[in-house]
């Protein structure tokens, strides 16, 4: 492969570069203008930003000639070298906190320690650059003063961009498998699941150039990858807003937690399900209940409720007839009497 000249990186950053801060703030617009700003809002923007200096530095870097002293072409390379981070760790961040949002209970959980993960990982890789660049004064007399990563900075770089995708990839899986989710959602987490792939491409064909062909065309790969990873953080937001679609989440996104338990009590021998149900939301919600009716006994159901105002239904019923009820969940601060009429025969 051919080295990049100074043309090729302008051009491309030139047009990459905007391309994703005008995507990236047209999403910050469509969940500002629906009251929906989070927290993976938020490290989009940052990422947005971020990219705003690198593209600057970047511009700087590759002017000729050169009309920076020799001191500030340094500063320009190590603001290009470490805002590369900058973006591409944000825009992870905003993915992570993506699925954060959609998700619930245990898997959520999962995910704010594996955000703390990506943190360090963006720490100990920008610590990476200054160790091994100090080490080799040398770069700092060349034309375009760009210092020489070599072979840890790059493997470090896959590795860390191929475990963090992975989790990217992996994780909305176990959301999509365990949760009925509506159609929103799923598009949601199929546009994280498809671009998070794009981005460990990208991300090696930067390790590749940082191995091979060091230079410009290294800074052209890391122009492509930072443009790639901030408009795949923003394409969840962008895809439902063009399939003009109103997620259920955007109602009810997961800015406070949900706590959901479902336990499975001691059996009756002559029931074939008992289900204790306990939810603690703000608003009546509506769940089906399906239930498959398996002993010979005339048709017939029981309502317990306790003290704090949860219930526990029993059924039984005749061989293989299937039936579906509403069950009808209100907030602690409504009266039994409501609980009892909220399941009703549909």
């Amino acid at each position: 492969m051919a080295a990049a000249t100074v043309e090729q990186v302008r051009i491309t950053a030139l047009v990459l570069y905007p391309i994703a801060m005008l995507v990236t703030l047209f999403r910050l617009y469509v969940r500002f203008a629906r009251s929906k700003l989070w927290w993976d809002d938020a490290w989009v923007l940052v990422s947005l930003l971020c990219a705003i200096v690198s593209l600057t530095a970047t511009l700087l870097h590759i002017q000729d000639p050169p009309v920076l002293s020799r001191n500030a072409q340094v500063a320009v390379y190590y603001m290009i070298a470490q805002f590369f981070y900058a973006v591409a760790w944000s825009a992870r961040l905003s993915i992570l906190f993506t699925v954060i949002r959609l998700s619930f209970e245990r898997l959520r959980r999962m995910m704010v320690i594996m955000s703390v993960g990506f943190f360090i990982t963006w720490v100990i890789l920008f610590a990476q650059v200054w160790w091994v660049c100090e080490r080799q004064p040398g770069w700092k007399d060349q034309p375009f003063p760009q210092c020489i990563l070599g072979e840890n900075v790059a493997i470090a770089q896959i590795i860390a961009a191929v475990l963090s995708d992975a989790i990217l990839v992996f994780s909305p899986i176990r959301l999509i498998w365990s949760v009925r989710l509506d159609k929103i959602t799923k598009i949601r987490l199929i546009a994280v699941f498809a671009t998070s792939a794009i981005t460990t491409v990208v991300s090696m064909f930067h390790a590749y150039a940082i191995l091979r062909i060091p230079g410009l065309t290294e800074a052209l790969a890391a122009t492509i990858e930072d443009s790639v990873s901030l408009l795949t953080a923003n394409l969840t937001v962008v895809v439902a807003f063009l399939f003009n679609l109103k997620s259920d989440s955007d109602d009810s996104d997961n800015r406070q937690p949900l706590h959901y338990s479902f336990v499975r009590p001691r059996k009756n021998p002559m029931s074939t399900m008992g289900l204790t149900t306990t939810i603690a939301h703000p608003e009546p919600m509506v769940v089906d209940v399906h239930v498959d009716r398996i002993h010979d006994r005339p048709a017939g159901s029981q309502t317990a409720v306790d003290s704090q105002g949860g219930s526990d239904h029993v059924f039984w019923g005749k061989t293989d007839v299937s039936e579906t009820f509403e069950l009808k969940m209100l907030s602690s601060d409504d009266s039994k009497d409501d609980i009892k009429n909220g399941f009703n025969r549909v």
